[in-house]
């Protein structure tokens, strides 16, 4: 018997040259490089994505949104790249979230109760609430302050790390050769 003939590949999931593209090429790369190919320039793309990496591990369950969208009207960001950023920056704000609780509950006195653990918290809750909310206000809002004085050397770095690396990549698609093989037209 014949084989059947594979499937055609789509437009999204090849390059030019008809190799196959991930999708962080396809989701990330590609996006990016249209924001260059649309006039966007190389500094203000750095900056985007530097601060939508910090906006999107901000130590509050949904505060990435929020986050990401003050900060890109405050400073006439891109809303579309920042989003996107900071949205796939969630897998990191969840591993960071716990460990920047406790560290939080620390600096803001919670010294007699070293660790904040989930069955400590549901005690809580079943017996004094209020307590309970204090105790996650004090440690949310120590990890948000600690959150703020690491957010700023991170951006920074990240900031003079990608401005020179878009730059090279805006010329490359100014010049018109292919940036990193983005998916055929």
């Amino acid at each position: 018997m014949l084989n059947p003939p594979p499937p055609p590949v789509s437009e999204s999931t090849a390059t030019a040259s008809g190799a196959p593209v991930g999708w962080l090429q396809r989701r990330v790369v590609a996006p990016l490089v249209g924001l260059l190919r649309q006039g966007l320039a190389p500094e203000q793309l750095a900056l985007t994505v530097a601060l939508g990496i910090a906006a999107g591990v901000v130590p509050v369950l949904g505060g990435i949104a929020p986050v990401a969208t003050l900060v890109a009207l405050r400073l006439r960001l891109n809303m579309a790249a920042i989003q996107l950023i900071s949205h796939l920056m969630t897998p990191l704000q969840l591993l960071l979230l716990v460990p920047l609780l406790h560290l939080g509950a620390r600096l803001l006195g919670n010294a007699q109760e070293q660790n904040i653990t989930l069955v400590q918290v549901r005690q809580l809750f079943a017996h004094d609430w209020r307590a309970a909310l204090h105790l996650l206000w004090r440690a949310e809002l120590g990890a948000v302050l600690l959150w703020l004085l690491g957010s700023v050397p991170v951006v920074a770095v990240l900031y003079f790390v990608l401005r020179p690396l878009f730059r090279r990549l805006a010329r490359r698609v100014t010049a018109g050769k292919p940036a990193a093989d983005p998916p055929a037209q």
